[in-house]
């Protein structure tokens, strides 16, 4: 029996996301420069922040990539995270001031992403 790879790197990747989320949620808050809006178009930026920042939390509780449900909600704070600091970033006016929380995420989210794929292929020769 093959055991599943060791997740060490998708709970790094997580756990990043969740402070990197964390201080933007604080900078909202206190209105810190340069703080996110407090709304975008479609919802406002604390509550989801807060979801962003709870899917990982639970991700990480579910064994982020050794289980099915922890790889579905590794994906779905992924999918949180990239609309916070998605490549669309790259052309915000306040690039800038930044970029280095930017950068941190997305080498997070490249890390977490493919320690999924490489979790969920390993997986499937377990079963097998």
């Amino acid at each position: 029996m093959t055991t599943l790879p060791s997740s060490r790197h998708a709970r790094a990747a997580l756990g990043s996301l969740v402070v990197l989320q964390g201080f933007m949620l604080a900078a909202l808050l206190t209105r810190t420069p340069p703080h996110p809006p407090l709304e975008v178009s479609l919802f406002a930026l604390g509550p989801f922040l807060s979801a962003a920042v709870a899917a990982a939390v639970a991700a990480l509780i579910l064994d982020d990539i050794r289980t099915w449900e922890g790889r579905i909600l590794s994906l779905g704070a992924a999918v949180l995270a990239l609309l916070s600091f998605g490549p669309q970033k790259w052309f915000d006016p306040a690039f800038g001031r930044i970029w280095p929380a930017v950068v941190a995420a997305q080498l997070a989210l490249v890390v977490l992403c493919w320690s999924v794929a490489r979790g969920q292929r390993s997986g499937q020769r377990a079963a097998s």
